[in-house]
């Protein structure tokens, strides 16, 4: 019997929740000694994903245009043919479209994952976000996810399959973090050895809160930690979005105590050497991949309390704490837990950067993810 042949489509290979669930799926597919598609209109990980194993089919998968989305659809449908595709997997609206009429006219088992929240404003915005919840097999990557579905989809809650996403935990380890990589950041962020360092990684963009961030380390008392912010992410073109956090950290007096320094290529490393870690975000993640893997590398985390961090981080009392939540859009609550998370001596950060891992283990391995994913590819396939 052939082995099974699983496409991945989505589109593009930026950087991303989705792109890199993508690579990790296709590794595991490569693994399992299956064949491994995945088409999308390129970018950053491209290479990524052929190291691992996988094929990649350059498709123009980037765009919204209905009558780009019909011709997308008749190639992933030949592709599908000529390929003998077991199972189509859209990780995209867009792109989920066209793997949709591809998979009907084909007979191919359908599944698609929500990496996101999806805006849904109006009548014809539900219409459009639907085709995600129209597959033979809906995965959601949170327990969240998988409620917003069911609300807006009745018609799909006997599909939904609930599946976190993974981290890699032994590339989010502290014994697999050299010193090396994290001089190489200090001296790229030019911070000071002994310097205490608070972390936001995401892309620029207004809804991940940088501002909010900005405005509380603007907020702490003279007399608390010296402590250099770092809010590392590719500002992806939006230069005015850039240039208004400059100016907001220029007014504040806080040049050179918060720094930008654009996209960071090892995100680990930067984690790793990061005492503290926030995620500011002002709209709910559907899962909140940068509050695990901080949990991953033993750090604490200052969320707001929005989407799946119900699930992701703990904010208990201090024996059982992985991190703090707080409210969105409140500077003056992210500048408390801040002054409580820097108030704390070297050890008692490390015990709650423990208990995240701890917590972290026993629910987002990338191992229980990929082990899951392809379980529903086997399903759904002739027996």
């Amino acid at each position: 019997m052939p082995q099974p042949v699983i496409l991945q489509v989505i589109p593009a290979l930026g950087t991303g929740g989705a792109e890199q669930t993508t690579l990790d799926v296709g590794n595991a597919i490569v693994q399992a000694g299956w064949t491994s598609l995945v088409a999308s209109h390129g970018g950053r990980m491209h290479d990524d994903v052929v190291a691992g194993g996988s094929e990649h089919i350059t498709m123009p998968l980037n765009t919204k245009n209905p009558l780009a989305l019909w011709r997308n659809a008749k190639r992933l449908e030949s592709l599908v043919r000529e390929r003998g595709v077991s199972v189509i997997h859209a990780r995209s609206r867009g792109p989920a479209w066209s793997a949709l009429i591809a998979a009907r006219r084909t007979g191919v088992p359908f599944v698609t994952t929500y990496h996101g929240a999806y805006k849904q404003q109006s009548r014809l915005k539900g219409l459009y976000n639907s085709v995600m919840a129209r597959s033979d097999r809906v995965i959601a990557n949170s327990q969240w996810t998988a409620q917003l579905i069911a609300e807006r989809n009745p018609f799909a809650k006997d599909r939904i399959t609930i599946i976190p996403r993974g981290t890699d935990l032994d590339r989010f380890s502290k014994a697999a973090i050299s010193g090396e990589r994290t001089e190489k950041l200090r001296r790229q962020w030019g911070v000071e050895p002994g310097q205490l360092i608070v972390l936001h990684l995401a892309r620029l963009t207004d809804w991940k809160g940088q501002s909010v961030l900005i405005d509380a380390a603007g907020r702490l008392p003279d007399n608390s930690s010296p402590v250099t912010f770092v809010l590392a992410g590719d500002a992806q073109g939006r230069d005015q979005y850039l240039a208004g956090l400059e100016k907001q950290i220029d007014n504040l007096g806080l040049h050179g105590q918060v720094i930008l320094p654009g996209h960071c290529s090892d995100p680990a490393a930067a984690v790793s050497l990061a005492d503290i870690v926030v995620v500011a975000s002002t709209k709910p993640e559907a899962f909140g991949r940068a509050a695990v893997e901080a949990g991953a590398l033993e750090k604490p985390v200052i969320v707001t309390d929005l989407g799946a961090v119900q699930e992701t981080v703990v904010a208990g009392d201090n024996k059982t704490r992985t991190g703090w939540k707080i409210p969105p859009n409140d500077p003056a609550a992210m500048a408390d837990a801040l002054k409580q998370a820097l108030d704390m001596n070297p050890q008692q950060r490390d015990r709650i950067g423990q208990r995240a891992r701890q917590h972290v283990t026993a629910r987002f391995s990338l191992q229980q993810m990929c082990r899951r994913t392809l379980q529903v590819y086997e399903d759904l396939m002739p027996s």
